[in-house]
Order: structure tokens, then C-alpha cells, then sequence
């Protein structure tokens, strides 16, 4: 199976601050994996390395591919990998209705500036994925007057608008970094059973989160990250345990499994 990611032996700086320590880390296409560990431990300076946003410090045994290729266009990498990430994209989101907002996936902006170019095909995409994500009743809101899980909604569809339809579905990748944060438990069950379906169709899901109950059903392999490292790496039902968790997070943690979700406290 081709590699989506191949990460090998990656440190990377923030500032004076080496924050993750030879990595090595490999996404299959169509796989669904989490990413997890406490807050701080460089999850999310991860996502920024996979989507080419940070460079590893150079070194003669590091080895960055993503898709196969050790450089990237920007552009051309995002009609490949959707990016779900914890903020707007800016704040003039807020003034954009639904339906604009999935829109700008396609130019990676954050409203519909009047220079951009709207084809017949790019609004004919961004009603698939209106139907897609469940928010018909979405399209003309403005996102600044949505609750914070149908903003998430939405910008999973601007996340799937980026991905282009002239590749195959295995090759597409979505990363979604901490998607339950401020959702309410409704909200919450609505997101995963949207994501599942997601999943389903083929779309590799990259999840990085701190909450284990948002590791879906779908999801067979679990990387856990601890002070800029890789820990452990390996199947879900070999790493989701309350003695694996217990040693990741420093506390003592007990575990429920219900209809594939698992639940810790």
C-alpha cells in the first residue's frame, strides 16, 4: 500500500526549543489512524509537519515524503489533504454565510474576496458536500451566527472542498486536530457519526485529539506521542488500555467500550 506520510528520524524547532525528537511515522492511503497524548506533547506541531507548514531540522538521516514527493507546491498539496483545524481561518469567516465558506476550501482564503473565481463545477462540488456533512440548513447562515459544532460541520466541508475530485479516494487525506473542543455532547455524536460515514467512503482520517472517546469505530491503529516523541505505535486493540493510558497520561485510568467507542476517567 503507498505511503500518504513516511516520516523518518524528523526533529523539529520551535524558536530555540527542539519540540519533537526523531520521529518516524508512516500513513498508509485509506488508513484511519489517532494521534493522541497529553496537551503540550507536540501533536499538533506533528500536524504542521505533515502539512508541510514546519520543516524538520536538517540532518543527513531525516526524511520528510508526503504522497511520494519531498516537495510541494502548497497549493497543490491541499487539493490533496483537508485540514480541520481548532480556529477559523480568519475572521472574516464570520460574515461568510455556510455555503461561501465551504466555498473558499477551493482557494484556501477565509471569505469569497471579489477576485476569486467561482466555477459552475466548484458550486456543483460545494452542494455535494452541503449534502455530504449533513448542513442543508446551513447554506445561508452566517458562520458567525452558527453554534460552535455547526461551525466545525463546516469546516469539514471547507476541508473536503480543498480535496480535489480528480484523484482517487484512497489518496485523499483529512486531518482534523482536537475536532470535539467546545462541542456539546450532542454535538459531539453528530460530528463522529459524520466523520464515520467519512471514513467509510475512503477518505483517510488522521485524528488528533486528547479525548478518547473521539477515536471512532474505524479507527485500527493508535500513534501515542509524549514530550516531542513517539512512544508507542501499533493497533487500537493492543494500545487502547487503561495500564497504556495510564503510563501516557500519568494518572490512573479506567476504561468502558460501547458500540466501538471507548470512554476513559
Amino acid at each position: 500500500m503507498d505511503a500518504i506520510v513516511d516520516l523518518k528520524h524528523v526533529y523539529v524547532a520551535r524558536g530555540e526549543n527542539v519540540v519533537l525528537h526523531d520521529l518516524n511515522l508512516r500513513i498508509n492511503a485509506g488508513e484511519h489512524i489517532a494521534i493522541l497524548g497529553p496537551n503540550g506533547c507536540g501533536k499538533s506541531t506533528l500536524l504542521k509537519t505533515i502539512t508541510c507548514e514546519v520543516y524538520p531540522l536538517v540532518r543527513a538521516d531525516t526524511s520528510v515524503e508526503i504522497m511520494g514527493k519531498q516537495r510541494w507546491d502548497l497549493t497543490q498539496l491541499k487539493r490533496r489533504m483537508g485540514v480541520v483545524a481548532t480556529e477559523l481561518p480568519g475572521h472574516q469567516t464570520l460574515s461568510t454565510n455556510g455555503c461561501d465558506a465551504i466555498l473558499t476550501g477551493f482557494f484556501s482564503s477565509s471569505t469569497l474576496w471579489p477576485h476569486l473565481t467561482v466555477t459552475a463545477e466548484m458550486r456543483e462540488r460545494a452542494d455535494e458536500i452541503v449534502r455530504l456533512v449533513g448542513a442543508e440548513t446551513l447554506r445561508d447562515k452566517l458562520v458567525g451566527e452558527m453554534s460552535a459544532g455547526q461551525q466545525r460541520r463546516i469546516m469539514i466541508g471547507r476541508a473536503l472542498a480543498g480535496i480535489t475530485v480528480d484523484h482517487a479516494v484512497a489518496s485523499r487525506m483529512l486531518i482534523l486536530d482536537e475536532p470535539s473542543n467546545a462541542l456539546d455532547l450532542a454535538a459531539q455524536q453528530d460530528l463522529r457519526e459524520m466523520l464515520r460515514g467519512l471514513a467509510q467512503r475512503g477518505i483517510a482520517i488522521v485524528l488528533i485529539t486528547h479525548h478518547i472517546a473521539d477515536i471512532l469505530p474505524e479507527i485500527t491503529r493508535i500513534v501515542m506521542m509524549r514530550d516531542g516523541r513517539i512512544v508507542s505505535d501499533g493497533q487500537k486493540k493492543d494500545l487502547l488500555t487503561a495500564e497504556k493510558l495510564s503510563g501516557l497520561f500519568e494518572r490512573a485510568i479506567t476504561l468502558t467500550q460501547r458500540d466501538g467507542y471507548w470512554n476513559a476517567w
